[in-house]
């Protein structure tokens, strides 16, 4: 009882320091589209880009990884999952998480299996990229941190792993935040063609199946991955440096195979592990996820992604969607900070 009065006293004084940050901001606006936030949640208005760094990055041995993370925030306060996607990094939460943490959460964000500083502890593992085993070296790094239950945020790869951790384990759960929504997949549903236009939209998915799509990304990743930022998000301007940074966790000595067996996967050119038969048996009749949800989406995401009314349905908890405005693509949480993070703090108290 007394840890949960200090959590509470936390967040209070977190979101009473960030009211009078806002107050001197100027009441910069922003554009998410919601209901009115009192104003004691609110979170300030902050540039994109004005963090840079998350300065030292941790290391944890979880499940079959030692898993590179950064970590801000107070160790004991209620703890925050932050999940990146393809091709982006833990940057993609360099702004997010400082606003977090100042608002009194503990913020976690790990690099996934293949991205930076996160390695497997074996040889001998095979390099997975299917989307049960990434959810699985979540919960098995909440364990190696002892956090048992955590409000877990995604974009991209992220936010299906998010999805998948709030379907199959939603004890460990406690609110959802999810770009573009109910991304749970599977190798069946895959299997039915697409009209036209949205294969297209897929191109890579299918350059990846080829070995010569192995070997150009391997030999192109970094020009890959700009360019992919650039599709997905066309009206983000950002600069080399800020490409620079993320493009590093790109050099990971297992990026290039966890990313082609994840794609490979997808359209079943490619097998999974046995062990994680049971989640894919679950995964594939898209359980409805009951956790409470904010869904958050871009009005100018050029990735493939499906639209909010077809998910809608999927989340059975308190639920509240979210358009993002202002030319704001796939990256949503490093396009837009503050509509972020404001989600986050918001789902805490549905």
């Amino acid at each position: 009882m007394a840890e949960e009065v200090n959590q509470q006293r936390r967040r209070f004084m977190g979101v009473a320091a960030l009211t009078v940050a806002a107050a001197q901001l100027g009441g910069i606006g922003t554009s998410l589209a919601q209901a009115a936030t009192p104003a004691a949640a609110r979170i300030p208005a902050i540039a994109p880009g004005t963090n840079t760094s998350f300065g030292t990055i941790k290391q944890i041995d979880a499940g079959v990884l030692n898993v590179g993370y950064a970590e801000l925030g107070a160790s004991d306060a209620p703890p925050v999952m932050l999940l990146h996607g393809w091709p982006y990094d833990i940057h993609t939460y360099v702004d997010v998480a400082p606003l977090l943490a100042a608002a009194g959460y503990r913020v976690i964000v790990p690099y996934l299996r293949g991205y930076g500083t996160t390695r497997f502890l074996s040889d001998k593992t095979m390099r997975n990229g299917q989307q049960a085993a990434i959810a699985a070296d979540i919960v098995a790094f909440m364990d190696a941190l002892k956090i048992e239950k955590a409000l877990i945020a995604g974009c991209d790869w992220g936010a299906r792993t998010a999805d998948i951790i709030a379907a199959l384990w939603p004890q460990r759960c406690k609110a959802l935040v999810s770009v573009s929504g109910y991304l749970i997949g599977s190798q069946e549903a895959n299997k039915a063609p697409l009209p036209p236009k949205a294969e297209l939209a897929w191109w890579y998915q299918f350059y990846f199946a080829t070995e010569r799509g192995r070997k150009g990304y391997e030999q192109y990743r970094s020009e890959f991955a700009k360019l992919i930022w650039q599709l997905a998000s066309p009206k983000w301007n950002f600069d080399d440096a800020t490409f620079n940074r993320s493009a590093a966790a790109f050099e990971n000595p297992d990026h290039v195979d966890i990313t082609i067996h994840n794609y490979r996967w997808r359209i079943s050119a490619a097998k999974g592990e046995r062990k994680y038969d049971k989640f894919e048996a679950q995964l594939a009749k898209f359980p409805v996820i009951g956790v409470p949800t904010i869904t958050l989406e871009g009005d100018a995401n050029g990735a493939p992604h499906p639209q909010p009314e077809a998910y809608a349905k999927k989340f059975s908890g308190k639920y509240e969607h979210r358009l993002i405005t202002g030319g704001i693509g796939h990256n949503l949480p490093q396009e837009a900070p503050q509509a972020f993070a404001q989600a986050v703090v918001d789902v805490d108290r549905f």
